[in-house]
């Protein structure tokens, strides 16, 4: 367990008004919890601090070779009047995957669970309560060697920040239109797909922005190697619903391993859906949405938690999926999930944690 100092601010900042709109990741709490690694000592220094700026040499290694990971979930208010997390178990176990794969030093389970519930804790005044609304909770590493060479850093810092957030997509749980990429690739198995780092993102951008000046929200990203096998979309993992069948791609080591799109899966089977994991190719889709089994998409991932798809381009086809409406099973499952998150269902499968 660790041993965590608290350094309370003495100047508070405002917080949002009940009427202000959030938007996401614009605003910041009070606090940060930081812990520091060093090579041979291991992690150290647990505290928590008033939120500030970190002070890094030029050379520190984070910059130059991109040695970083970071995660994402939410903290909730339940109905109860109790804050709650989602599932933080399963964000603790991927990061020390991203670590694996980036040559960070793990950090254990129950300290980094120990670590969010800590700082949630402290500013848990600031979890807003107006419904769609969360604390958002980013926590991250980074390599903070000063050494321009590219090697292992030996000394990190874990830390993370807290954000009171509103909806992921301003406009809410209304279908949104995905762009299929067919000119840049986002990452190809053997490579970092599957784990949580900047470079990922980086890479990702100008197929984004891209996709926006063409008016659709997201890119989705096909395999790398054959261009043709379905991924999944930016920011999230992708379901369709083909004649009656819940379809999602299957993890193959370039796919992020979403906590949202395992929960759903969890959630299919238990309600007796077909379900497959599967390699999905954008020729299937377009199969059947000309004969009329696709009869929904939708995205899942922590910040949107469900998002239904109402409409995919491809080169030049444009499907338009369920009349551009939110599918039965899409609203369910967004029902479901922030029903259990809320407490406002019971929770079978004891995802949600409260923060003691």
């Amino acid at each position: 367990m660790l041993d965590i100092r608290i350094e309370k601010t003495t100047a508070p900042k405002q917080k949002p008004s009940a009427d202000q709109p959030l938007g996401f990741g614009k605003i910041f709490t009070d606090h940060m919890f930081v812990m520091n690694y060093t090579e041979g000592q291991g992690w150290h220094d647990a505290r928590i601090v008033p939120f500030s700026n970190i002070s890094l040499s030029p050379a520190a290694m984070v910059y130059h070779y991109g040695q970083e990971m970071f995660e994402g979930l939410k903290a909730y208010k339940g109905a109860d009047g109790k804050s709650y997390l989602f599932r933080p178990d399963m964000n603790a176990k991927r990061t020390n995957a991203t670590n694996d794969r980036l040559v960070i030093p793990q950090i254990p389970v129950e300290d980094f669970v120990q670590a969010v519930k800590a700082v949630v804790k402290v500013d848990e005044d600031w979890i807003p309560t107006a419904p769609g609304t969360s604390l958002y909770v980013r926590p991250f590493i980074i390599a903070t060697d000063e050494f321009l060479g590219v090697a292992p850093s030996k000394t990190y810092l874990f830390i993370i920040i807290l954000s009171p957030s509103g909806a992921y997509y301003a406009s809410g749980l209304k279908p949104v239109g995905i762009w299929i990429e067919d000119e840049y690739v986002r990452a190809v198995k053997g490579g970092m797909g599957f784990a949580k780092t900047g470079g990922n993102y980086a890479a990702s951008l100008i197929a984004q922005v891209k996709a926006h000046d063409e008016g659709f929200s997201q890119v989705l990203w096909l395999d790398g190697v054959e261009r043709k096998y379905i991924e999944e979309v930016g920011a999230m993992n992708i379901f369709f619903k083909i004649n009656g069948t819940i379809v999602t791609p299957e993890l193959s080591g370039s796919i992020l391993p979403g906590i949202t799109r395992d929960s759903v899966l969890n959630l299919c089977r238990n309600w007796g859906l077909p379900v497959e994991e599967r390699k999905v190719s954008v020729d299937e889709l377009l199969a059947a949405q000309a004969d009329g089994s696709l009869e929904e998409v939708f995205g899942t991932g922590t910040a949107a938690v469900i998002s239904p798809v109402g409409k995919l381009r491809y080169k030049d086809d444009i499907m338009t999926i369920a009349d551009g409406d939110i599918g039965e099973i899409s609203q369910k499952l967004y029902d479901t999930v922030t029903g259990i998150q809320l407490g406002k269902l019971d929770d079978p499968f004891g995802w949600r944690v409260c923060i003691d």
